[in-house]
């Protein structure tokens, strides 16, 4: 269960960070910019799912998110927790144990064969769930479980993501429009700007991934990527 203490939003984001560094999950590469599934191209890649792999930083990650949901969203406004497939289905696990609350997880479609499943797990009709995912960048895909669950007959009012990359306003828009209000460890900024106070890459890429985070699909485009986000 959560031990109940609550640090400052600001110092969540800064460990969090530095967590995201010290276990190599952040990537920076601006010669050889990384293809996005959107079809971006982006100088930075962050791999999440690495946090299940250390015990220590992950176990610190899901207090600092159950200590994010009940500082935020309260105490009593969830009965369960819903993690996408497949990144957000271990930390649904993790934050579901600190919580005290069951757990469902949600495919992106349903399976196709045996009972046709698209949520596995137990879901009471009438339920206040909660959706995590590793990172959203814009929030599609997000929103897949989020639609579903709803379809169950279920509410969703809050997500949280333990990484969110913060720089797009279409992001801000699609979550207010789909009346979700998303919660966050850490952002690119806390990235950027951790990793500026370590050295951990040479000012010309830290360069680089400041001014892809000031306009990221302008310089996608320049890159030989996307300039607009599909769905759009």
């Amino acid at each position: 269960m959560f031990s109940n203490t609550f640090p400052d939003k600001a110092k969540i984001a800064d460990l969090v960070a530095r967590q995201l560094l010290e276990i190599g999950a952040v990537h920076f590469n601006a010669t050889e910019p990384y293809t996005l599934a959107s079809g971006m191209k982006s100088p930075v890649y962050i791999d999440c799912r690495k946090l299940i792999s250390y015990p220590r930083i992950r176990s610190a990650v899901m207090d600092f998110a159950a200590a994010t949901v009940l500082s935020e969203a309260g105490f009593e406004q969830f009965d369960c927790i819903a993690g996408g497939e497949t990144a957000g289905i271990p930390f649904a696990a993790f934050l579901a144990e600190r919580l005290g609350l069951p757990m469902i997880y949600v495919r992106k479609k349903p399976k196709g064969h045996g009972r046709n499943a698209q949520i596995e797990g137990e879901l009471r009709e009438g339920s206040r769930v909660l959706v995590i995912e590793d990172l959203t960048t814009a929030g599609g895909s997000m929103f897949t479980f989020i639609d579903a669950i709803r379809e169950a007959g279920c509410t969703v009012d809050h997500g949280i993501a333990l990484f969110y990359y913060g720089i797009f306003a279409e992001a801000e828009q699609r979550f207010d429009a789909g009346k979700v209000k998303l919660h966050y460890l850490a952002t690119w900024r806390d990235v950027l700007a951790a990793a500026t106070q370590q050295q951990a890459f040479d000012e010309a890429t830290l360069a680089s991934v400041g001014a892809f985070l000031d306009a990221p699909l302008d310089w996608s485009g320049k890159h030989g990527g996307v300039s607009e986000l599909p769905g759009q």
